[in-house]
Formats: C-alpha cells, structure tokens, sequence
C-alpha cells in the first residue's frame, strides 16, 4: 500500500472513530450538557470529513477560478483535473454557522431545564415530569 493512501485511510478511520465516540455520547450520556457537547463534536467531525471528501490529493490543487478570459477545452480540462471543488466547503459553511445556532438554543434549553428542575439528568426530569 501506498504511503499517502495508507495516512489517508488513518485519517479518515480517526475521523470515523471520533465519530461513533460523539455518537455514543448523544445516545448514551444522560447530563444534557454533555449531550450537547457530544453534539458539537459530531457536527465538527461530519463537517471535517466533508471537508476532506472535497479535498485533492495533487501536487499543487488550483483554486476554481478561470486563469484566462478565453474558455477553450484545454483550459477547461486544466482546471477540472487540478482544482478543489468548491461545492463541499460552501456546503460545511452553512452547517457550521447552522450547527452554531442548533448548540446555542440547545444550550439555551439546558439552561432552562436546569432552572425549572433543578437538574440536568434528563431521566429526572422525566420522571419529575411524571412522563
């Protein structure tokens, strides 16, 4: 195997691994706050990965940007086997400032479960809730 294509796949098996990791601490952790840290870290992972999905192995990547105001084949093909795509990080962008939103009105919320019921084990306020 290919020295390059083996950190790659590390990479991306770190990736994965704190993945699962932010995962288990949504679906397992009964502190909100904790849930909601877990949260914050599974939405950086899922943009990360993105990010590098997006991303090309090449000696020296070219931004997308036409290089000369003619647009021959040449060119075109030039362009399309040495640019990144855009298309993945305008896409991270927008989650990031959304992942930025969903943590404030979740913490937000555990701010005021913590007020009402003094406590932010989820599995006391259901059973204060008589649910």
């Amino acid at each position: 195997m290919e020295a390059e294509t083996l950190v790659v796949t590390y990479i991306y098996a770190m990736f994965f691994a704190v993945f699962a990791i932010a995962l288990y601490g949504v679906v397992i952790k009964p502190n909100i706050v904790k849930k909601v840290i877990a949260l914050s870290i599974l939405g950086d992972t899922a943009n990360t990965i993105i990010i590098f999905l997006g991303y090309r192995t090449i000696a020296k990547p070219l931004p997308p940007i036409f290089p000369e105001r003619t647009f021959s084949r040449d060119v075109l093909e030039m362009l399309l086997s040495r640019t990144v795509d855009p298309t993945p990080h305008v896409l991270v962008i927008t989650a990031i400032v959304i992942n930025m939103a969903v943590i404030a009105l979740l913490a937000f919320l555990a701010i005021q479960v913590y007020r009402l019921y003094g406590t932010l084990d989820f599995r006391k306020v259901i059973k204060m809730r008589g649910w």
